[in-house]
């Protein structure tokens, strides 16, 4: 059985871009560190392996904008081509790539690539460059919609919420890019959020965690279908990395504690939940959290 994944381990990675480099720079005599660029950091990485954890196929994913983004480094063992490893790579990412808000994806294609991305629905545009002065590559886009199981009236309703009532979230751009009921992922603006070294403010990663928390929390109160003002009660953060990149918060439902029920019984709630920043695919940031939940009164 073939799994798509991220690379976890020092020897995984090391793997990963020994494909990239055998299949996308040996053949033209490139040294083995020229498949890399300054965007490792901040990008998602997939590789395909199959039962005996032996890479067979790799890809990237990096965020140009809070909007955009872009794959690259597609490659697929020789032994593998014609499997249809291509396409499971690309669904992977596009997958990964919806739950950013990404909506606007593009490629450079080479040539004898061109038809395999027409397929999967890539417009092509004409020539982007030529890569060791030899290999044409060809600019193609490719626009996205959100996930089908994306929650998005409920979704739009919490933004329009947090921009009406917060100023920052609205000068944060804070959106909510993908919601199913068990994960929650927000993303924000990237140049109004950086500091003066260039990567993410401790400020807004504080902020876009915080409310994703409260996010979180105001979405399973709709879901119930109960009500109660949502306070943070106490919370902590850790910072691990900087973001260098285009941040991104997710919870999830196995990161949750806590009964909503007592909102029925007239009772006050506490709900006790992690936030994870990440920056590419790693954990930047941890947030903690304890949200009160303050039943109406009768």
């Amino acid at each position: 059985m073939k799994v798509c994944r991220s690379p976890k381990t020092v020897l995984e990675f090391e793997q990963y871009y020994q494909l990239r480099w055998q299949i996308l720079r040996q053949p033209w005599g490139q040294v083995l560190g020229s498949e890399r660029d300054s965007l490792e950091q901040e990008s998602l990485h997939r590789m395909i392996i199959d039962e005996n954890n032996e890479v067979l196929a790799v890809g990237r994913l990096e965020k140009s904008s809070q909007f955009s983004g872009q794959i690259r480094f597609m490659a697929v063992s020789e032994e593998a081509q014609g499997q249809g490893l291509g396409q499971q790579m690309m669904k992977s990412l596009e997958l990964q790539a919806q739950k950013l808000g990404i909506t606007d994806l593009t490629l450079n294609a080479r040539a004898n690539a061109v038809i395999f991305y027409q397929r999967l629905g890539y417009t092509l545009h004409g020539f982007s460059h030529r890569l060791f002065d030899e290999i044409e590559h060809f600019s193609m886009s490719k626009t996205l919609v959100p996930c089908d199981n994306h929650q998005q009236k409920l979704s739009v309703a919490l933004q329009n919420i947090w921009h009406d009532t917060i100023p920052l979230s609205k000068a944060m751009n804070i959106k909510i890019s993908y919601f199913d009921g068990k994960e929650l992922i927000t993303h924000c603006e990237g140049s109004f959020n950086k500091n003066l070294h260039n990567t993410m403010f401790a400020g807004s990663i504080y902020t876009l965690a915080t409310l994703s928390g409260w996010g979180w929390v105001y979405l399973q109160l709709q879901h119930l279908q109960l009500k109660g003002d949502i306070v943070l009660a106490k919370a902590n953060i850790e910072y691990h990395a900087p973001i260098t990149g285009m941040g991104y918060a997710k919870v999830c439902t196995e990161s949750v504690s806590g009964d909503f029920t007592r909102l029925t019984l007239g009772k006050n709630a506490r709900i006790k939940l992690t936030a994870q920043l990440y920056n590419g695919d790693k954990v930047a940031a941890t947030f903690t959290g304890s949200y009160a939940v303050l039943a109406p009164k009768a």
